[in-house]
Formats: structure tokens, C-alpha cells, sequence
């Protein structure tokens, strides 16, 4: 079984984190860079950085955290909003990213994928998608989840890997920020149509929904989620303890 990656994300609006911070030692800190160097210190193995607001609002992504957070954290860092071009890729990659989340900016030029892809591995391009339940299916939705494209999910995210998308994020609208687990029928469905790494993000609110979805669905290779651990819900070592004895493969 290939380890399991735990990965903090910092949804980032005007250079603070929001959806608030809660624990111990750290409270009230809204800065990514400290949050960020807190994670780093206490075993995530990596960090996800989302300007949430860049696409909506039609303006470049934050650089000038970036460049200081990746100066000082030595954890792998996929940084995503606002990525159209592949100078964005450029832009964000000098800043010291290692990763680069495309999602909105694919949407509208499909090509992007392969673009990057081609010239800076496809290791680097991370298809980042918000997929929510409509009309009897899973379909795309743009802009942060505020415009429905009408694309179905899992064709869409098959077509940006065969461009050469290396990995891919779900995030379930629909269970994200329920804290009732993770959306097991939809990442099943995107297990089982790519051979790419597969990232969970929407819906832990507790260590056994890590569990559950490890051990329910081993082809996904990381668990992603912000105010729990932001809130202290879950403690990173905890969850990695918890995972350990369950027999899932952690860095420790």
C-alpha cells in the first residue's frame, strides 16, 4: 500500500487564511506563513495553498506569501486561483511552489493542462475540481462552486488527465463542510477512471472519517481538509497514530 498523505489547506482571501484558526499556541494567527510553518512542524506532508477569491475576481494569485512560505517551509506546496496561463504556471513555480492547481483556468482553455504539462512535467499540474450532484449526475462547477458549467465530473477530470493533468483533487460540494466523511461514491467513481493520484477533500470531521476512507477506498492516495485541523478538531499526530494502528501506511 502506498503511504497516505494528510494535507492541510490554507484557503487564502486578502493574505489571511480564512475559515478561522483555533488551536493551541496559534490562536487567532490568520497568517499563512505561520500557519503553514505550524503544519510543517507538526508532520503534514504537504500544504495547499487556494487564493479563493483570484478566479472570481479575474486577478493574478497572490505571490509575495508564497515566496515567504516557501522559503522557510520544506514540505512539498501545491499552490492554486487564478492560474490561466501558463506564465502563471511560470509566475507561481519561481515563487517556489512545487505544484500548481489549475481549475477554473482549465475550464476555460482545456489546453492549459497539456500546455503545462509538457513543459514542466506532468508532476507539477494538479487538476483541482469542485464537483457537486444536479440533475441525477456529477457535474463541474466553476469560479470557487459559483457557476455551473454543466460538464459531467468524471469525463471532464478523464479528459484533463489524458492531457496530462498528474494529479487530481475532488472536492465534493456537497459534503464539504458537513463533517459527515467524505464523498465515498464519488471518489470511487474517480478511482476507478483514472491512474492518477487522487486527493479527498470535502466533508472529515473526525479521525475515523480518515479511517473510513483509507480503508473503504485504498486507491486514494491523501486526505485534504482545512477547519478541523484549523480548529484543532484533529490533531495531525493523532490522525497519524490512528491511521497507523489501523494499519494504513503513514509518514510519521
Amino acid at each position: 500500500m502506498i503511504t497516505k498523505r494528510i494535507i492541510p489547506c490554507l484557503d487564502v482571501k486578502d493574505g489571511k487564511v480564512v475559515k478561522g484558526v483555533n488551536f493551541q499556541g496559534l490562536r487567532d494567527v490568520s497568517s499563512p506563513v505561520k500557519l503553514a510553518q505550524y503544519y510543517s512542524r507538526i508532520g503534514a506532508d504537504e500544504l495547499v495553498f487556494y487564493d479563493i477569491t483570484a478566479s472570481a475576481e479575474g486577478r493574478a494569485l497572490f505571490t509575495d506569501i508564497l515566496t515567504e512560505t516557501a522559503s522557510t517551509v520544506f514540505i512539498p506546496l501545491t499552490v492554486g486561483g487564478g492560474i490561466n496561463t501558463v506564465d502563471d504556471f511560470d509566475r507561481v513555480l519561481k515563487c517556489g511552489a512545487d505544484k500548481v492547481s489549475v481549475n477554473s483556468g482549465a475550464i476555460k482553455n482545456p489546453d492549459l493542462v497539456g500546455q503545462a504539462a509538457r513543459k514542466y512535467g506532468d508532476q507539477c499540474v494538479v487538476l483541482s475540481v469542485d464537483v457537486k450532484r444536479k440533475d441525477g449526475q456529477f457535474r463541474i462547477f466553476a469560479k470557487g462552486g459559483r457557476e455551473d458549467t454543466g460538464m459531467e465530473a468524471i469525463g471532464w477530470i478523464k479528459r484533463c488527465v489524458g492531457m496530462g493533468a498528474g494529479e487530481v483533487v475532488v472536492n465534493s460540494m456537497d459534503t464539504d463542510g458537513v463533517k459527515g466523511g467524505f464523498d465515498l461514491e464519488l471518489l470511487g467513481l474517480v478511482c476507478d477512471a483514472v491512474q492518477v493520484p487522487v486527493i479527498a477533500s470535502g466533508g472529515a470531521g473526525c479521525i475515523q472519517d480518515f479511517v473510513t476512507l483509507f480503508k473503504t477506498l485504498p486507491k486514494v492516495d491523501a486526505g485534504l481538509a482545512a477547519s478541523i485541523f484549523h480548529f484543532g478538531e484533529v490533531a495531525i499526530p493523532d490522525l497519524k497514530q490512528a491511521l497507523d494502528q489501523a494499519g494504513i501506511i503513514v509518514r510519521r
